[in-house]
């Protein structure tokens, strides 16, 4: 008999795979285990976000902004209310800077908490995501203590934060899952203020991150599914238009908290991790370094705000709401509220683009005003969508399970990915 032809075939990866990360699609061209072509399909999720914030006055559309890449709720939100900002000519008092700078810092400790745990799932490690999940609840729950919401947070506001940090924590309760020494050991961080509380979890997180490490940086066959697979090279990080890990892992030095640095980035001392390969293992390393470093930058903030008490919000009332006592007293207090919350206010016309360093990449905010009380223009500059697009190049050649790890690598959020 003759040889009979073989031929390639097409399969679907996605988007109900767990490790798709959402809803991507993937359309493979498979030459036996081997992906010959990878083409992405993106938009199953699509809130049209921007036509929403279009639609609504500047400060009602900052509770989009936690929706898009919903691990990195804050950062964000630092985004596009520092476009308003610029746009207003106005600028956070410095106590709210930092304050601003720590939970940034927050939410790229959990940002990286949930990308190892879920990163380590997607190749056959199931213990990390266990360990991860530990330190993630503790800081959950400064999300909560600030804004009332432990992802959601609205708690950036043009002009400041929603309020300053509170002075006590809340504490577990007796329950059948916490008693006696148990429950005294969980409540030991939280008997004073969530400044103490972020004292003793940056005392211990080192110890934690160790951890990590332990479970992972030389097991084999962690080593096995990640070095060498999804190589970047500088040049093509830069081609592609990669920002954030993708780009630092390749050997790149650029992070926008030292670049062209906001909030008060310029006034904390901390190092930017890069990588030597650019491959998924090098980018593993640098996410791990970024945990240690954003842990420095959280106890310089946190010793910062002890010594200095402060407000958290402009003293300017175009944008910054009564006080509650005042309200009570004064109906025009009151009315102001009330305007403030349904109309909102009117910006001056302009445009400006404002970026920051997400968790992910440069999530930026380009923002149009026409001198309305709504935005005329909003555009979001998303990382996992520039990164998405060379998935082609990055999987082409390796094996169907290591396409796995390349999605991982690229830590994508589809709510900011199809917007």
């Amino acid at each position: 008999m003759a040889a009979q032809e073989i031929r390639n075939y097409t399969m679907n990866f996605g988007p109900q795979h767990p490790a798709a990360h959402g809803v991507l699609r993937l359309v493979l061209e498979m030459d036996g285990e081997t992906v010959v072509r990878a083409d992405p399909h993106i938009g199953l999720l699509h809130r049209g976000t921007e036509k929403l914030a279009e639609s609504k006055p500047f400060n009602q559309s900052i509770g989009y902004m936690d929706r898009l890449d919903y691990v990195s709720m804050m950062c964000n939100e630092h985004a596009y209310v520092r476009a308003i900002e610029t746009l207003l000519g106005i600028e956070a008092p410095v106590r709210a800077q930092y304050i601003r700078t720590m939970f940034d810092e927050i939410t790229r400790i959990l940002n990286h908490l949930m990308w190892v745990g879920s990163n380590a799932l997607d190749l056959g490690a199931m213990a990390v995501f266990l360990y991860a999940f530990r330190e993630r609840e503790e800081l959950m729950d400064c999300y909560e203590a600030v804004s009332g919401a432990r992802m959601h947070a609205t708690y950036y506001r043009p002009g400041g934060v929603y309020r300053d940090l509170p002075g006590k924590m809340s504490q577990y309760r007796e329950s059948p899952w916490h008693k006696g020494k148990d429950l005294k050991r969980l409540n030991s961080w939280r008997e004073g203020s969530m400044l103490d509380f972020l004292d003793a979890f940056t005392a211990d997180f080192s110890k934690k991150v160790d951890e990590y490490e332990e479970l992972l940086t030389e097991n084999r066959i962690w080593k096995q599914r990640t070095v060498g697979i999804g190589v970047v090279s500088p040049e093509m990080a830069q081609q592609w238009g990669m920002t954030g890990v993708m780009l630092r892992g390749s050997g790149i030095a650029w992070d926008l908290r030292k670049k062209q640095p906001y909030a008060k980035y310029a006034d904390v001392d901390f190092d930017i991790p890069v990588g030597v390969n650019g491959d998924c293992y090098d980018r593993y390393l640098v996410r791990i370094e970024e945990m240690r470093q954003s842990n420095r930058i959280i106890k310089q903030c946190v010793d910062w705000l002890r010594a200095n008490p402060g407000s958290v919000m402009v003293e300017n009332f175009k944008v910054a709401p009564p006080k509650r006592e005042a309200m009570k007293e004064d109906m025009e207090a009151l009315i102001h509220h009330f305007k403030l919350f349904t109309e909102g206010y009117g910006v001056p016309a302009g445009e400006t683009y404002a970026a920051v360093e997400a968790p992910k990449g440069e999530f930026g905010c380009y923002l149009i005003s026409d001198g309305a009380n709504k935005p005329f223009r909003v555009h979001l500059r998303a990382p996992g969508f520039a990164h998405l697009s060379s998935m082609d190049v990055l999987v082409r050649g390796h094996m169907l399970a290591d396409a796995v790890a390349v999605i991982g690598t690229y830590d994508l959020v589809f709510g900011e990915v199809d917007r």
